[in-house]
């Protein structure tokens, strides 16, 4: 088999963030691949959310929305978007929730909104959907996005997804409970609590140079900066022939 692809190590990386037994929020794309990969393996205990109201499913490859059918196979309810954000998020059950963004800043505030072009005009971005719910109520945010310059600012633009806001000891002062924020991109691991973040690992191959040349701000390094496990065959198996075997969400194995 070959070896993992930047995107396959995002996957699997994000999939070690979830605990058996815990409740965890996600949409499609590569988050849910991560969540139905860690039911397959280390955590068959873990309970997915879906934001659409699809409560505790057992996902059937590969959907490409929340509203597929494949994504509502098994599930314990299918509920409404109410259930799901205030039945459930807003009350503080939810441990996990994961999340994208066109932006992620030094405290981990998260951007879906808005960007400017050069010219001044802004461009429309899906928005918030359930994501300042999910960033406001989880205990932990594991963000899974490609590491590029532009999505990673000193500052968002705008916040749709509130991290740490202007640093320290700011959460608790807009009356935010504590957070734990984990961004897992195709280079590296990065982590805060309540703080800037910090580079915890590293992708296998990747460098700290290559991190701080597609960083907009100039991240912390640990000091017991770790390498990322490469994934197990067995995963890699999984993704490939089970959870996405046309490619859906890793297009680039085409080309391989």
């Amino acid at each position: 088999m070959s070896g993992p692809t930047p995107r396959e190590l995002l996957v699997v990386e994000g999939a070690r963030q979830i605990g058996d037994g815990d409740l965890v929020i996600v949409g499609t794309g590569l988050p849910l691949l991560a969540a139905t990969l860690a039911q397959r393996t280390h955590a068959p205990g873990a309970k997915l959310v879906i934001e659409s109201g699809v409560m505790f499913p057992r996902v059937v490859p590969t959907p490409v929305s929340v509203v597929d059918p494949r994504l509502m196979h098994g599930a314990s309810r299918h509920g409404s978007l109410f259930e799901a954000l205030g039945g459930l998020v807003q009350r503080g059950l939810v441990r996990t929730g994961f999340l994208g963004g066109a932006q992620v800043d030094e405290y981990a505030n998260i951007n879906s909104t808005w960007v400017p072009r050069e010219s001044g005009e802004r461009v429309r971005l899906p928005g918030s959907g359930g994501a300042n719910d999910i960033a406001s109520h989880c205990r932990q945010v594991v963000v899974l996005t490609d590491h590029e310059r532009r999505r990673f600012p000193a500052r968002c633009d705008y916040v749709t997804s509130p991290g740490f806001l202007s640093g320290p000891g700011a959460r608790a002062a807009a009356g935010l409970p504590p957070l734990a924020v984990k961004v897992v991109t195709d280079l590296c691991v990065m982590e805060a609590e309540d703080s800037a973040l910090t580079v915890t690992a590293l992708m296998p191959g990747a460098t700290e140079r290559a991190v701080l040349d597609n960083t907009g701000f100039t991240p912390l390094f640990s000091p017991d900066l770790t390498t990322v496990v490469p994934p197990a065959p067995e995963d890699l198996r999984l993704l490939r022939e089970e959870l996405d075997p046309a490619c859906v969400y890793f297009p680039e194995r085409k080309l391989r």
